[in-house]
Formats: C-alpha cells, sequence, structure tokens
C-alpha cells in the first residue's frame, strides 16, 4: 500500500476509534454488553490504525494481540499489554454480560488510557 493511502487509512482507524469510545460511554448506563463492545472496537481500531501506519498486518485477532506485543518491545511500556487485556475481557463481556457497570467503566477508562498512547504512537511514528 503506498504510504499516502497508509496515512489515510491510519487516520480513518483512529477517527473511528474515538467514535466508538464515545459511544461506550454513551452506552454504559443503558447497555454494559454494548458499551463493552463499543470500546473493545475502540481498541482494536486504535491497534490497526498504529499497524496499518507501521505497514503491519492487521487483520485478525492474533495479529492484532501480536501487534500489541511489538508496541510493548518498541516503547517498553507492559502497561499496553494489561490495558488492551482489558479490552479483550470487554469483548468477551459483550458474549457473556457477567460484569457490573462499574467493572465496564474501569475497563473504558483502561481502554481510553490504551487509545491515547496508541493514538500518540501514530501521530509520532
Amino acid at each position: 500500500m503506498q504510504p499516502a493511502m497508509n496515512e489515510a487509512m491510519s487516520r480513518r482507524y483512529a477517527a473511528r476509534s474515538q467514535e466508538l469510545l464515545a459511544q461506550a460511554r454513551e452506552e454504559l448506563p443503558r447497555d454494559t454488553a454494548q458499551a463493552s463492545e463499543k470500546a473493545w472496537g475502540a481498541a482494536a481500531s486504535m491497534v490497526k490504525s498504529v499497524a496499518v501506519s507501521r505497514g503491519w498486518s492487521h487483520e485478525t485477532h492474533s495479529l492484532l494481540h501480536q501487534a500489541v506485543g511489538r508496541l510493548i518491545t518498541e516503547t517498553g511500556d507492559t502497561d499496553l499489554g494489561m490495558q488492551f487485556n482489558a479490552a479483550n475481557g470487554l469483548h468477551w463481556n459483550f458474549y457473556e454480560n457477567w460484569s457490573s457497570p462499574a467493572v465496564v467503566e474501569s475497563g473504558i477508562d483502561a481502554v481510553e488510557q490504551f487509545c491515547v498512547k496508541l493514538e500518540v504512537l501514530v501521530n509520532g511514528q
């Protein structure tokens, strides 16, 4: 893919991540399962944004996890792994819906921190 296309796609993923995070916060009081899935989508979209900007594959859950592993190695920020695992837990909660609103809110907070960190990596490349 050409650099200009990569940059445009990366921006689209980052914008989608912000939209989904806002939707997660909006859904939280009404539907924890939907809030959970929106937060997962925000994290996954932000990983895709970084992956595209670096020319990494990102089409599967496994590749998203690999990308996060690469980012931990690159940055030394082990919190990225914990924050992404929180997102993954929210994804699971979409199907099981066993988490309380407080737990989901905590997970959304972790996802927000994760997305902010990744956005810095995209913009700083």
